[in-house]
């Protein structure tokens, strides 16, 4: 049952970690948290079972209650939060595992029931969306967001510190590293494109302004805790918050922001494809990627794993990351590796995906526990 080409399975050093093979585990919000976001032991059960990915990148975690914007996601910022998620890092060192926490502020994305204020934006401009929060008549739902106020200085300034505390305490957490969240329409991502940022000081206008906030962000972080403890997902094709648009000048915006990335010798960079609203990657980007990037890339979005090993072996991309066939193949890796089928998403799996309890988060089988009730009829 060994797989013919190994690509996929051999070691490779991210920043300060070694990780035992080139799949990780995206992040995914599942909102399974108790009543102050703190992180439980269900949680810690759900990402050790899935520790034989080379690396485990958390569900987003809000970095301050403005940076919220789906109920019942784990925070990261007060130290009920930080103890909660030490079961978490712990159950997976445990393992052998690797794991780094997604820092997260959504920007516009959210509502003032999530929050109780006004969503953060660079510009007060609001588009069609929903996020996972209360509902009037009970319960929880999908709502639609509020109209954001536009952040002045002082707000800019309040969210780099939030984000370098956040990274502070992912560290007395036990985290390896983490990932910020510079993706799918959530703050950095709406700095970064013209159809968000419509500001007018420093942090919009330019390709360079638009970038600012990121720089400052990733820049403050590293210099706290590392660059090599650091990384950051971005998604210059996915117009997911935005309304559907796309930016035409993301993709030269994201060469410019990859060469002063370069140098800071980052983790890994992140890239979200195919997903939501997206235009396929033109082969032509990732050369263009590759020519000023050259420490190591990790790219995420509906890939198998042929996929997963030609993107690798065409040096586009060094770790490929998974992201629902983790949720139903705790035992991923070792699935792939020894060409196994994979479990599918049950027909009531998308019910199950945001809250709830063990179902449809810590109750799907490993391939051998499989057999084994098998066997036992």
């Amino acid at each position: 049952m060994e797989s013919q080409n190994n690509t996929l399975f051999q070691p490779i050093s991210l920043g300060s970690i070694k990780v035992n093979n080139r799949i990780a585990m995206a992040p995914m919000t599942r909102s399974r948290t108790t009543e102050g976001d703190i992180p439980t032991p269900l949680m810690a059960e759900y990402y050790s079972q899935r520790a034989g990915a080379g690396l485990i990148i958390t569900e987003g975690a809000p970095i301050s209650n403005s940076a919220r914007g789906y109920s019942m996601t784990p925070g990261i910022y007060t130290e009920e939060q930080i103890e909660g998620w030490k079961l978490s890092t712990k159950a997976v060192h445990q393992k052998n595992g690797k794991i780094f926490v997604q820092l997260w502020h959504v920007g516009r994305r959210s509502h003032s029931s999530i929050t109780g204020e006004k969503p953060w934006a660079p510009s007060a401009i609001k588009v069609s969306d929903k996020v996972f929060g209360p509902l009037q008549e009970g319960g929880y739902g999908m709502i639609e967001t509020e109209m954001p106020r536009a952040m002045n200085q002082n707000d800019i300034d309040t969210v780099i510190h939030d984000f370098t505390v956040a990274a502070k305490n992912a560290m007395e957490a036990g985290f390896d590293g983490v990932e910020i969240h510079g993706a799918h329409g959530y703050l950095i991502d709406q700095f970064l494109r013209t159809t968000s940022n419509q500001r007018t000081d420093a942090y919009g206008g330019s390709q360079e302004n638009r970038m600012r906030l990121l720089l400052e962000v990733v820049k403050s972080i590293s210099k706290s805790i590392g660059a090599d403890k650091v990384a950051i997902r971005l998604s210059p094709f996915v117009s997911e918050g935005m309304g559907n648009e796309h930016d035409p000048e993301m993709p030269e915006l994201t060469l410019k922001v990859l060469q002063q990335l370069q140098p800071l010798g980052l983790a890994y960079i992140h890239f979200s494809e195919n997903i939501s609203d997206y235009k396929k990657v033109p082969e032509e980007f990732r050369k263009d990627i590759r020519n000023v990037y050259s420490n190591p890339i990790m790219v995420c979005g509906k890939y198998v794993k042929n996929t997963a090993e030609t993107i690798i072996e065409k040096r586009y991309a060094d770790v490929v990351a998974f992201g629902q066939d983790f949720i139903t193949n705790p035992d991923l890796v070792y699935r792939l590796e020894n060409n196994l089928p994979l479990t599918q998403l049950r027909s009531d799996s998308h019910s199950t995906f945001y809250g709830g309890g063990a179902e449809g988060f810590t109750d799907y089988p490993t391939y051998q526990k499989m057999l084994e009730k098998e066997l036992q009829y």
